[in-house]
């Protein structure tokens, strides 16, 4: 009985705590709903009395801009995903699989990097990229995507590889395997989840980006959904109604995400956490 009692409490604090997290959610779908009449009313309306799809109709069919912008934000969030995988999984397997000197001094410098907030960097790549030409294009906001999600990749997706029994490689070369085709044979499909949850984030990493985007284009043509929703901000108030329409759009993708490749990240996570 007393057994019982605690898994309804728990469970009680559970769904308390779940509300509240989710509330704000709530509350954002519930703004893009209400006429902009209503939207400053007190007592505020807590329901979904008189909800209109307005919002959503003026911003996805009768104008179209914001489709652009989501465009925008796919090119440049799933090209900061291959690209941080790309240079962060031979990385990490590096870091992890092979005798380096100075290794503790490379890992402490990408802890370091990861500590920099982007505003901090965002200058100095702006007069780089201006000198290469890679301002207002997809390719200079991926990269400066991927320079800020590198590091984090790596030292995610390290532990990954240290969980590995050591004698893999040379299992691999007694069967005839160099040591290519045993790292992409053997060893990468035992990280899989580990590189899905390095995807999942590098992936936000660049969905999620205003900084760079804000300092990096100055055409809309390439500028991503962040600053599209900045369209909506004007000198004499704020059209709360489609902000929120468009933020709900916005917010969609990384839900389907997370909860498609649920199973992959958190065993990913779980993982990298297995030695270190």
């Amino acid at each position: 009985m007393e057994h019982s009692r605690k898994n309804i409490f728990l469970t009680v604090i559970a769904v308390i705590i779940t509300i509240i997290f989710l509330f704000p959610v709530y509350w954002m779908v519930k703004t893009s709903l209400t006429p902009i009449t209503d939207l400053f009313q007190t007592p505020p309306e807590f329901g979904l009395m008189n909800s209109t799809f307005t919002a959503y109709i003026d911003n996805f069919i009768n104008n179209q801009d914001m489709l652009h912008y989501i465009g925008n934000s796919f090119i440049v969030a799933i090209g900061t995903m291959v690209m941080s995988l790309l240079f962060a999984v031979p990385g990490a397997y590096a870091l992890a699989r092979l005798d380096i000197r100075g290794k503790s001094i490379l890992l402490i410098l990408l802890l370091a990097i990861q500590m920099l907030p982007g505003i901090t960097m965002a200058m100095p790549l702006f007069i780089m990229f201006s000198k290469l030409h890679l301002v207002d294009s997809y390719l200079g906001l991926i990269l400066a995507d991927m320079i800020h999600a590198l590091p984090f990749a790596v030292l995610i997706l390290r532990p990954s590889f240290l969980a590995l029994p050591k004698g893999l490689e040379e299992a691999a070369a007694i069967d005839g395997c160099n040591k290519f085709t045993a790292f992409t044979r053997i060893i990468l499909p035992l990280v899989v989840p580990g590189m899905m949850t390095v995807a999942v984030f590098c992936f936000l990493f660049g969905w999620g980006d205003f900084i760079f985007a804000l300092t990096l284009t100055t055409e809309n043509s390439v500028r991503p959904l962040t600053l599209g929703l900045y369209r909506f901000i004007g000198q004499y108030g704020t059209e709360w109604n489609n902000l929120m329409a468009v933020a709900t759009i916005a917010a969609m993708p990384i839900i389907i995400i997370f909860v498609a490749l649920q199973r992959y990240v958190v065993g990913g996570i779980v993982a990298g956490s297995m030695k270190d």
